[in-house]
């Protein structure tokens, strides 16, 4: 079939995310993809240049990944995740609980981020309910975003994307973003609150606010209120969703921290970016909550997918392909030529707030508008750098480079190549 054809049968059935059905250019029809790149049946290669959307961690088509995927098609599909189990569910959790903080005890399956840090949020909720303490706040940050599912909507930004379900969401503390300047006041605030011991749970993005446009903000800071929160029964959970799996430089976000978060959401690069999987871990503290011969004090949670085998052994390769040296030298070399571009891109007039942790790096792009998801001036950067084969999708007016861990040194520069010729022309 021609392509014109394929994307007016696209037009005509599918409904695309985070996209307007009136006025926008098609899609491009992506026939293959192998290592950096995006092919198109017309004859293009797309550099990723962010991982579809953060998932890809080793490069698009990895035939390690792809052989575990097919043999564990052949050997086990799918089965009930209640009352049965099997291997590559249980290596998976013990691989993830070896790169984990200590202190995490089990692993809760689930199917993407969303549902990751919902049950996570109400891990918390009935780890209260269990003990007969009446915890109901939760605390937060504003500018998050967490997901789309309604918990974790309620627990995001209060904005455009979540106006028309406002009635529906349930009441949060929301803090101010910790720029550096105001933290010692949102310190305050936090300790306030935490004090009413009312507080059933702290939810935050470790250290980068990723939607909010790859916000970056002070261990130390995050390090005091885990300290404080947890010092008033208020449990801490990290959303890890973006930031794990190397994405900051270390392991996990939460690996620059002295004080560890008693619940941990993961999801995207979980699997490489093969396909859909989440997971949630606890501390042994709350799964002691749920001990108990009370049938009521079950966590009554899970989906029909849950620690899908075919997922899970994708998963268990691209464990094995991110624990090698070669990937941990290629992290480094990354974070590296992204802190030096960031220091260059920092000295032009038209940019502001240059910053970068780990393989992120991000700046804003000076306008008139406030910095915001629906600044106009993205719906001019995004088809520029498209029309030169490379996929970077601003936040707004902050683009940000975050390539998969396979990118060349001479890859990334010319994605910095391209990135200096909008500066001059847009």
């Amino acid at each position: 079939m021609k392509q014109e054809d394929w994307i007016s049968k696209d037009t005509e059935v599918v409904w695309h995310p985070f996209t307007q059905l009136h006025g926008k250019a098609a899609p491009l029809m992506v026939t293959k993809a192998e290592g950096l790149y995006l092919h198109t049946d017309d004859g293009r290669k797309i550099m990723d240049a962010i991982s579809s959307w953060w998932v890809n961690l080793h490069g698009h088509g990895h035939p390690h990944i792809a052989q575990a995927v097919a043999h564990q098609a052949r050997e086990l599909e799918h089965v009930i995740f209640a009352g049965f189990t099997h291997a590559p569910a249980i290596d998976l959790a013990e691989k993830v609980l070896s790169l984990l903080p200590g202190n995490q005890s089990k692993v809760f399956y689930s199917d993407n981020g969303s549902t990751a840090v919902e049950v996570g949020l109400k891990m918390a909720f009935q780890y209260h309910y269990n003990q007969n303490t009446d915890r109901k706040k939760v605390i937060a940050f504003h500018g998050a975003y967490h997901g789309d599912t309604f918990g974790s909507m309620s627990i995001g930004d209060r904005g455009p994307f979540s106006a028309p379900f406002a009635p529906f969401l349930f009441d949060v503390e929301f803090l101010d973003f910790p720029d550096g300047n105001n933290d010692e006041a949102i310190l305050q605030h936090f300790q306030k609150l935490c004090d009413t011991e009312e507080v059933a749970a702290f939810v935050f993005e470790p250290l980068v606010l990723g939607s909010a446009g790859m916000k970056i903000y002070a261990a130390a800071t995050l390090d005091r209120m885990i300290a404080y929160a947890q010092g008033k029964g208020t449990l801490c959970i990290a959303d890890e969703v973006f930031t794990g799996f190397g994405r900051t430089g270390k392991n996990f976000a939460c690996d620059y921290l002295e004080h560890q978060p008693d619940i941990f959401a993961l999801s995207k690069g979980l699997t490489g970016g093969t396909m859909a999987l989440g997971l949630t871990t606890c501390t042994e503290k709350i799964i002691d909550a749920y001990r108990s011969s009370d049938i009521m004090k079950t966590f009554f949670h899970g989906h029909s997918f849950t620690a899908n085998p075919i997922a899970c052994a994708a998963s268990i390769a691209s464990y094995e392909l991110f624990i090698r040296e070669e990937c941990q030298a290629a992290i480094q070399r990354i974070a590296r030529q992204q802190a030096s571009f960031c220091q260059t891109v920092q000295q032009h007039p038209k940019v502001r707030m240059a910053r970068c942790l780990g393989t992120i790096m991000a700046f804003d792009i000076a306008t008139e508008e406030d910095t915001s998801y629906v600044n106009e001036v993205r719906h001019k950067l995004y088809p520029y750098f498209l029309e030169r084969n490379i996929l970077l999708r601003p936040l707004g007016n902050t683009i940000y480079v975050l390539p998969p861990y396979i990118i060349t040194e001479e890859e990334l520069q010319q994605v910095y190549t391209v990135i200096l010729e909008m500066l001059k022309e847009v």
